[in-house]
């Protein structure tokens, strides 16, 4: 029984093999699509020389075409008669097969111009939330009006890790958030944007609000609702470390950040914004940035693409929206001191 059961492995992996090598030598090496192209005109014309009238061919081309698909598939694809030619049974079958492949390129050639059209296509895009709402929101407005052809689809990206899963999978085509400083990766191209300092964010009813002077230690046992964000638990706790203090223990964690204004904006909680997403947070709620800085290393935004993939026009219009959006922030942030405010509104 053992015998048997290898002789049938052996015969399948021979069977195998057989239809690899039929495959690159009987096809893939030597079945073309112009050839195809030929019979398929021959078959409509009845004639190799009406065929090679209408294709602008000599008649000998045309003839050599249909042979050498004969030679390649080992069988006879057309029968003569006295006034013209006919399809055999294996022409036909062919050209079924063959009709459907055509069609399928014509539908490529259809996708390869749009994708090349930079006023249509579709963009996908993960970002974490207070990217969207900070920096995405503006550029987003921007190209749906000058661009309206352009589909634009975000995901949220997964702020607990710098995985970077949905852009390797080919999910999305990039990925914008906050990067530590000196990340890299073989396979990403990673373009720095601008510098968004974080910030100590109380509602403007919090008792913190209006004290001058405060120092970390003031906020060390405060309630805090933080982001599930490596990147932003890393800068408070760099922050609280170079002032030796320990790291503030997170009563709740969720990285909504409408769920983050109401429960600031009630008074009793701190948390960490990204400047950018405060000044959006504060035209819905009543936020203070508290005067303590936070030392540091920057974790600038950064666009994350898959290096050696060609982009579409659509999502290079994306890239240079978000570029001049950040040479926006770049220039606003120069001489602007992040504390200050008009009345529970940030200037």
């Amino acid at each position: 029984m053992a015998r048997a059961g290898s002789n049938k492995a052996t015969l399948n992996k021979a069977t195998l093999n057989k239809a690899i090598w039929d495959w690159d030598n009987r096809i893939g090496r030597r079945v073309r699509l112009r050839d195809l192209h030929v019979l398929s005109a021959v078959v409509r014309w009845g004639s190799m020389a009406k065929a090679a009238t209408h294709l602008a061919m000599s008649q000998s081309v045309v003839s050599e075409a249909v042979a050498s698909l004969e030679d390649a598939l080992g069988v006879k694809l057309l029968d003569r008669r006295p006034h013209g030619v006919e399809p055999t049974v294996y022409a036909a079958a062919l050209l079924k097969r063959g009709a459907v492949v055509f069609d399928e390129l014509r539908e490529a050639i259809k996708d390869i111009e749009l994708l090349s059209d930079a006023s249509a296509g579709e963009v996908r895009v993960a970002c974490p939330e207070f990217v969207a709402v900070g920096l995405l929101a503006g550029v987003v407005e921007r190209i749906a009006k000058s661009h309206p052809q352009i589909a634009m689809r975000i995901a949220e990206a997964d702020v607990g890790s710098l995985e970077f899963r949905q852009l390797q999978e080919r999910h999305v085509d990039l990925v914008v958030t906050r990067v530590p400083g000196g990340f890299s990766d073989d396979d990403l191209h990673i373009e720095l944007l601008f510098d968004d300092p974080h910030v100590v964010v109380a509602g403007a009813r919090n008792r913190l609000a209006r004290r001058r002077g405060l120092t970390l230690a003031d906020l060390a046992n405060e309630p805090w609702v933080l982001p599930p964000s490596p990147v932003v638990l890393d800068v408070l706790g760099e922050a609280f470390e170079a002032e030796g203090l320990d790291m503030p223990t997170e009563q709740i964690s969720t990285s909504s950040i409408p769920l983050r204004g109401r429960l600031l904006a009630a008074g009793r909680f701190l948390t960490v914004l990204p400047h950018s997403a405060l000044r959006h947070a504060a035209q819905h709620w009543p936020l203070r940035a508290l005067p303590v800085a936070l030392k540091a290393k920057p974790r600038p935004v950064a666009i994350v693409t898959l290096k050696d993939r060609t982009v579409s026009p659509a999502v290079q219009v994306f890239v240079d929206e978000l570029r001049a959006a950040a040479r926006t922030l770049r220039s606003r942030a120069k001489g602007y001191n992040v504390f200050e405010r008009s009345g529970n509104r940030f200037a």
